[in-house]
């Protein structure tokens, strides 16, 4: 694979990827005053996107390499967003939000890892009724 299509394909993802992710900031951020629903809704569904990924290359031979750097490294990449995350954490616990932290750390942690295991499982499920 050549350099440029490695950079077309990883470039291609992030700006979705990113475009998405304020999105969801535009559409939830609002709903819950102390924890950004949009910043914790893009990192769940890029945990759930790279779970389909690697559920997907399990089941078949590999996932070409501009595949998996446009889905993994590219559009989860620029979906999920750790630094905002730990910006609006930091924020919580200035502010003397110590439960709003624990739980806003709880979701984003714990909820990323569950919503990746459901993301291998989706795809494990789909691949077993076909």
């Amino acid at each position: 694979m050549n350099a440029l299509t490695i950079i077309i394909a990883i470039s291609t993802g992030a700006s979705l990827g990113a475009l998405a992710r304020f999105g969801l900031s535009v559409l939830f951020n609002s709903l819950v005053p102390l924890i950004p629903m949009g910043t914790l809704a893009a990192n769940l569904i890029a945990a759930y996107i790279i779970g389909c990924a690697i559920g997907y290359a399990s089941l078949v031979a590999e996932l070409p390499t501009a595949w998996r750097l446009f889905i993994i490294t590219g559009l989860a990449g620029g979906l999920s967003t750790f630094s905002t995350f730990t910006g609006e954490l930091l924020t919580l616990l200035r502010n003397g939000q110590l439960l709003w932290s624990a739980g806003m750390l709880t979701l984003h942690v714990c909820g990323s890892l569950i919503f990746m295991l459901l993301g291998i499982w989706t795809v494990t499920l789909v691949r077993g009724h076909q």
